[in-house]
């Protein structure tokens, strides 16, 4: 447990310092009588002795006047997110609760200090910090992104302080945080500054003799280097300022950090590195000029500096995907030294420098989309925006970032990201396949829920398993991932090949028994004369009883026969002429049995044949199988006519009782123009109708600018659906619908 944090002398005259130095950067954001407020609650809080030091020994209440001071001079933020900064340690440990925050300084100063304290169980689940989808789940955890930049100040003022406390063990595990996860973080909304220290900090922790070493070396050197690049940049502005160019020049050098990771890239000592600072030409230009005026200068500096082509990249013909434009040449200065330029316009300057894409990818930051790039790109330019309010900047960063995905963990703290919609199924599968395969279950925050569960960010979620389990065709009904979809379906593919291997070695047997000699050619042109376009679908019939194998043995020796005395087989001929056939129709014989099809019905075991899915008010027709009841079909079923044909004798009539009221599954198959809406008009449809339930959908894109979608839905019976098909059908860009 960590120490009471009964504040001495000397961090009493801190605490009073960091006051005076704080009260006029917030004076014109935070009100006096607030700010006597918030005083109190602090000294309140001190005075009890309920807050604690952390594993550094720091005093809460000091860091947190720091940190609100970092938050002002750095950053920048407004009056909810300092009062969050300073007040939400007292909260934590209920010197003040948040309703009295709510009363006493707003609900947005509530709400923050909230996403604070959400953030703090996070980490309270001993998630791994390593992995890009701890950050996402960081992001989607705060709610606010002020919670974002008051962590990241937090962090840089740890790392300013934590020199000289704690074990090694703990700045190393500080540092390595500050450099995987802050760092990148800081980039990526635009805190440069930040960012740079944070790796430098980061680097003086956890190889503390390089940053020295390069430190020395730096200023050592930094005379020389200011002088050179004055001496450098002296001719190429009087040449540009002769050609009549509108411009400035400025130059920066790199960081510790980079430094050293160029050197280990490049396998070089510090003296190798040619590149230890950049000059950047920068054109006030019109947009038509742009490209000129850059390959204008890019003309004087190379008639006045010897260039490297290796090292020319030319993002102004070609920009990056991204966006990036600019103009990147390496040229040998005075003294024989490599010198990069760089050269673009004002726009280029700003793309590169506020925060998009462009200047996150070119510094090898990941991100997460087109989305979070906008919309940090509206924060960076909100927090520049001083004569903004601070419910204005609310606005900007109300945005849901990651709306689209969830971050699930495991019993053990592992993390996990999944898209929006996710069940356990999925997760199980994403874990490994055998244990989505075997799933029966899982436990989600210790509850037991089934496998069709969605799942929410911060779920802790625990799969329960069983050898007996194996997929199940529905389960497609379930997954949202491509993952889970997949391999549900490869195994129900290998499923189905081992059941048709078992029947084909069946009816291999009862040739046997039977002694009859068992020609392959001559099966697979009998499977083809019954009407099996697959092999496959011949030997699964064989397995659910729809084929009697005594029945196919009986047709494969009168195939045999006939190919052997053909002869003997040759049909009598008839004029076509003297020819009247009498259909038959089933419905007229009085005299056979009747399957009537009621709920109610007791002493007969039927069901409803997956491969058509009848409903109520459909032509239907019952098969008796072996063991397994009796099947009902729809007349024009795709296994109808060959069902009629090799085992008729098992065929008999079927009718509906005279009214429905249960709700029967049926798929409806949809092509149509891949346009923006189409899919949610055809869905509003389906959940505005009465008693029809959508169970599933799934729609695929194709390059011709169509679709195809496939739809599950529950339904009462067959003149309903045909109003539905006839409504779906009414849809703009709607081309076919087919049961």
């Amino acid at each position: 447990m960590e120490e009471i944090a009964i504040i001495n002398e000397h961090e009493r005259a801190r605490v009073l310092e960091t006051f005076r130095t704080l009260q006029p950067l917030v004076q014109d954001v935070i009100e006096p009588a607030d700010f006597r407020k918030v005083k109190d609650i602090l000294h309140e809080g001190m005075s009890t002795g309920q807050l604690q030091r952390d594993s550094f020994g720091l005093h809460p209440i000091l860091f947190d006047l720091q940190t609100a001071v970092i938050l002002c001079e750095e950053v920048g933020l407004n009056r909810a997110s300092l009062l969050s900064v300073l007040l939400h340690e007292c909260v934590k440990l209920n010197v003040v609760t948040l309703e009295q925050i709510t009363a006493d300084f707003g609900e947005d100063v509530a709400h923050i200090i909230h996403g604070l304290l959400k953030v703090n169980e996070l980490y309270s689940k001993n998630a791994s910090i390593e992995t890009e989808n701890f950050r996402d789940l960081l992001l989607s955890f705060a709610e606010d992104m002020r919670v974002i930049f008051i962590i990241i100040a937090d962090r840089v003022n740890l790392m300013r302080q934590i020199k000289d406390l704690g074990t090694i063990e703990e700045r190393t595990r500080v540092a390595n945080e500050a450099a995987q996860l802050y760092a990148p973080l800081a980039h990526k909304l635009g805190l440069y500054l930040i960012k740079r220290e944070l790796e430098d900090l980061s680097l003086k922790y956890l190889e503390p003799d390089v940053f020295y070493m390069i430190k020395d070396k730096l200023s050592a050197t930094r005379k020389a280097r200011d002088l050179y690049i004055s001496q450098f940049i002296g001719p190429i502005e009087e040449k540009l300022k002769a050609a009549g160019l509108h411009f400035h020049i400025k130059g920066r050098t790199k960081s510790i950090h980079s430094i050293w990771q160029k050197m280990k890239k490049q396998k070089c000592k510090f003296e190798g590195i040619y590149d230890l600072f950049a000059i950047r030409v920068i054109l006030d230009s019109p947009i038509e000029k742009e490209k000129q005026d850059c390959w204008q200068v890019f003309s004087i500096v190379t008639d006045m500096y010897r260039p490297n082509p290796k090292r020319l990249r030319d993002w102004l013909s070609v920009p990056k995907s991204n966006g990036y434009e600019s103009l990147h040449i390496t040229v040998m200065g005075p003294d024989a030294k490599w010198v990069e330029i760089q050269i673009r316009t004002e726009r280029m300057d700003e793309i590169a420098e506020r925060g998009l894409a462009a200047h996150w990818r070119y510094k090898g930051v990941k991100d997460s989309g087109a989305k979070l790039e906008d919309w940090l790109k509206d924060i960076r330019q909100a927090l520049e925006n001083s004569a903004a309010s601070d419910e204005q900047i609310v606005d900007q960063f109300k945005v849901d970032l990651y709306s689209d995905e969830v971050f699930v963990f495991t019993p053990k703290g592992d993390l996990f990201k999944l898209p929006i919609g996710a069940t356990v199924l999925d997760f199980a599968f994403q874990i490994h396949t055998n244990v989505g395969s075997r799933c029966t279950g899982g436990k989600v925050n210790g509850k037991n829920v089934p496998i069709g569960t969605k799942l929410q960010s911060g779920d802790q979620v625990e799969i329960l398993t069983s050898q007996r389990q194996l997929p199940k065709r529905d389960w497609l009904n379930m997954a949202v991932t491509t993952k889970a979809k997949n391999k549900i379906r490869q195994s129900i593919n290998e499923q189905e090949l081992k059941t048709c291997a078992i029947a084909k070695e069946t009816l291999e047997r009862k040739f046997k028994n039977r002694k009859i000699d068992y020609d392959e050619p001559l099966m697979m042109k009998l499977i083809k004369k019954m009407g099996y376009k697959h092999v496959n679908e011949f030997y699964q019939a064989i397995s659910e009883e729809v084929l009697d194998v005594n029945v196919v043995i009986d047709r494969y020796v009168e195939s045999q026969k006939r190919d052997e005395n053909p002869q003997l087989y040759q049909a009598e001929t008839r004029s076509a002429d003297t020819f009247v056939a009498t259909p038959v129709d089933e419905r007229q014989r009085p005299n056979d049995d009747v399957l009537v099809l009621d709920n109610n019905i007791k002493g007969v075991d039927f069901s409803l044949a997956k491969c058509c899915n009848p409903i109520y008010g459909d032509d239907v027709f019952g098969f008796v199988t072996r063991g397994r009841g009796i099947k009902v079909h729809r007349t024009d079923c795709p296994n109808a006519e060959r069902l009629r044909e090799s085992l008729g004798y098992r065929v008999i009539r079927a009718e509906w009782a005279g009214k429905g009221g249960s709700q029967y599954a049926v798929t409806l198959h949809v092509v149509g123009n891949d346009d923006i809406g189409i899919v949610n008009n055809i869905t509003s449809i389906i959940n505005h109708e009465k008693n029809v339930l959508l169970r599933g959908i799934s729609i695929q894109s194709f390059e011709d600018g169509l679709f195809s979608g496939t739809l599950t839905i529950m339904i009462s019976d067959q003149k309903q659906l045909n109003q539905l098909v006839k409504k779906i059908q009414t849809v703009k860009g709607v081309k076919n619908v087919v049961r």
